[in-house]
């Protein structure tokens, strides 16, 4: 009896449900379903197995009945398996894991508009792709280096905006600020000394240009990332670090070389490696200029960490100071969130596993009974 009531809840909730989605067309609910971790797809070959399982158990126990006493013995002493409710045990368990499997998945349908608000620090970092960047005092050389810190700031962001300013003799916006991060990484690979024609490092025009990357106006918390060996051809960057200063921007400053300088290796005509040399036909040697550097971060309340020993990190720059920077709220857009549906596979799961746990051997309950009777008479005689 109690099954029968399980088993007409069960009816009833799958009519409910089914008209529930009446007007709606199943293939359209299906073209329309969301899943929410589809990772756990790799546990379907555990319902092979079980089923393999059961197969070999059930033979199993066959053969060792078989050797045991033949069948009409088996019968008439009441101890033949009912296969059919065997099997029917097995279905429910087998179904019931595919069940929690597709739970696992969570299964989503329908939706409804939530407002979200993306919060963030803008962040421009202004990278130096002059030739002395080619320079191979750190491996394999400066500006790779930096492209590969750059990477590791990237893995740290949360929400952030970021954008790409690329300068030597003159500096230019190269990626406008954005929360893509896919996006500027292709930006960031590009960058190469051959990008800006014009010779020199002109770190001041690169601090007036990541000022106005920013958007005007813009409420946001600024922060500006200047990677450069730190050796200025043209005007005076402090001026410039007061503009942004003045602004409400802070300037990071990474210094990328070691203070003893370096070579700069380069590609002749004939593709052969050969120094750089200046006009005079003297070898150029780029040494770090930490001390400007220094001077830029303190004159907008930034600091400034070199690129080499074991400070070196913009990872680290990020968490311990830009990361503290009170966020703001830059973008607010309504994102469409779908509805988890995991509890009506939930449900159906435990139903069946119950089921198959209520479903007892009816063969073995005639056994009990005969015993039971055969006890009282014998009482009674």
């Amino acid at each position: 009896m109690l099954i029968l009531y399980i088993l007409s809840k069960v009816a009833e909730l799958l009519r409910f449900f089914f008209a529930s989605f009446a007007p709606l067309r199943w293939a359209e609910l299906l073209q329309y379903m969301k899943y929410g971790n589809l990772n756990y797809l790799y546990l379907l070959p555990v319902i092979l197995l079980l089923i393999l399982g059961y197969v070999f158990v059930f033979r199993r126990k066959a053969k060792d009945l078989n050797k045991f006493a033949n069948i009409e013995l088996l019968q008439k002493a009441g101890l033949s398996i009912n296969w059919k409710r065997q099997w029917l045990k097995a279905t429910l368990i087998i179904v019931g894991v595919l069940f929690l499997i597709f739970t696992l998945i969570e299964p989503q349908w329908g939706y409804h508009w939530e407002a979200v608000e993306k919060k963030g620090i803008d962040i421009v970092v202004a990278i130096d792709t002059s030739r002395s960047m080619l320079a191979d005092d750190v491996k394999p050389n400066r500006l790779e280096v930096a492209k590969r810190e750059v990477e590791d700031l990237l893995n740290v962001l949360e929400g952030d905006r970021v954008g790409l300013v690329a300068f030597a003799g003159s500096a230019f916006t190269y990626c406008p600020l954005t929360s893509d991060y896919g996006a500027f990484r292709l930006f960031l690979n590009d960058l190469n000394t051959n990008i800006i024609p014009l010779g020199g490092t002109a770190i001041a025009e690169a601090i007036r240009k990541s000022i106005s990357t920013f958007e005007a106006n813009s409420i946001n918390h600024k922060a500006v990332i200047l990677i450069t060996d730190g050796e200025n051809h043209e005007d005076d960057p402090i001026q410039a670090a007061i503009q942004a200063k003045e602004q409400g921007i802070v300037i990071y400053t990474v210094g990328v070389g070691k203070k003893d300088g370096s070579y700069i290796r380069i590609k002749d005509e004939s593709g052969n490696d050969t120094l750089l040399k200046d006009r005079q036909g003297q070898v150029i040697k780029s040494r770090l200029g930490e001390i400007a550097l220094n001077k830029i971060a303190l004159e907008t309340g930034g600091l400034y960490t070199p690129a080499y020993g074991t400070q070196w990190g913009l990872e680290k720059v990020y968490k311990d100071s830009i990361a503290k920077i009170e966020e703001s709220t830059y973008k607010t857009q309504r994102v469409k969130r779908y509805i988890n549906r995991f509890q009506f596979p939930l449900f159906v799961a435990v139903v069946l596993i119950a089921l198959e746990s209520f479903l007892l051997d009816r063969k073995k309950e005639v056994i009990h009974r005969k015993g039971t009777e055969d006890a009282k008479e014998m009482q009674n005689a």
